[in-house]
């Protein structure tokens, strides 16, 4: 009888050890639960790296933008200023011209011609002479012909 009895406290046990080594695989451990939380936090830091990344390239690419844009106004500006001093040196080394009171403005490669000239001709010939620099667009002239009759 002390075996029996002692044989079904093995097999009571036996049962129970493995009836806890079932329920101890079906639970995750600590260990489980801690890599599991540190692969979602290294997907969400993932996924913000990437959010962020793709924010500073947009900024960046609206930097060259903006740079881009400021740059070719400032070179515009200085063509501009380098094709008026060309246009207002040719007219003063112009035999015909350089008596007459021209001023001139130059807006992206369009020049402007105002003041007074001696004659119908001195017009023409400032437009010709304005027109032959290098990148002169177009001209647009203002000039009048100053009146050779004194007045009153």
């Amino acid at each position: 009888m002390k075996t029996t009895i002692l044989a079904d406290r093995v097999l009571v046990i036996a049962c129970l050890s493995a009836a806890l080594g079932l329920v101890g695989c079906q639970k995750e451990g600590s260990a489980e639960k801690a890599g599991k939380e540190i692969d979602r936090a290294a997907e969400k830091a993932e996924q913000e790296i990437e959010q962020t990344t793709e924010k500073a390239e947009k900024k960046i690419e609206a930097a060259k933008e903006s740079v881009t844009e400021k740059t070719e106004t400032a070179g515009e500006y200085i063509d501009d200023s380098v094709i008026t001093t060309k246009v207002k040196a040719a007219i003063l080394n112009d035999p015909m011209l350089n008596a007459s009171h021209i001023d001139v403005t130059t807006d992206k490669g369009v020049v402007k011609l105002s003041g007074t000239v001696d004659s119908e001709q001195s017009i023409g010939r400032a437009m010709e002479v304005t027109s032959s620099q290098k990148n002169v667009k177009s001209v647009i002239t203002d000039l009048t012909v100053k009146s050779s009759t004194p007045s009153k």
